[in-house]
């Protein structure tokens, strides 16, 4: 993984303030690693940055919330009065521009 990362060139610059003790750490860590602060810092936030967009992006449901929401799309049911408003709020706003 770490050649394939190597090979990309890196243009874009990423800069924070830290206190001694932050860096200190960071420093420690990225040593037992045996990897250059700069690539622990950036493989860190880079899991961090995934794994909080996979939280926030992936749609996690029990077994029964999964069955209701196939069974749903395979057989919806039709629509109410509310939502015949907002769809054509959203044409007259959209569509129509």
């Amino acid at each position: 993984m770490a050649t394939v990362q190597r090979s990309r060139t890196k243009t874009a610059r990423l800069e924070a303030r830290i206190t001694a003790e932050q860096k200190e750490l960071i420093e420690r860590a990225a040593a037992y690693e045996g990897r250059s602060v700069s690539d622990f810092v950036v493989g860190t936030v880079q899991r961090a940055a995934k794994a909080i967009i996979q939280e926030h992006e992936v749609l996690r449901l029990s077994e029964s919330q999964s069955r209701a929401f196939v069974e749903t799309l395979l057989d919806p049911p039709e629509p109410n009065e509310a939502l015949e408003r907002a769809a054509e709020q959203y044409r007259e706003d959209v569509v129509s521009q």
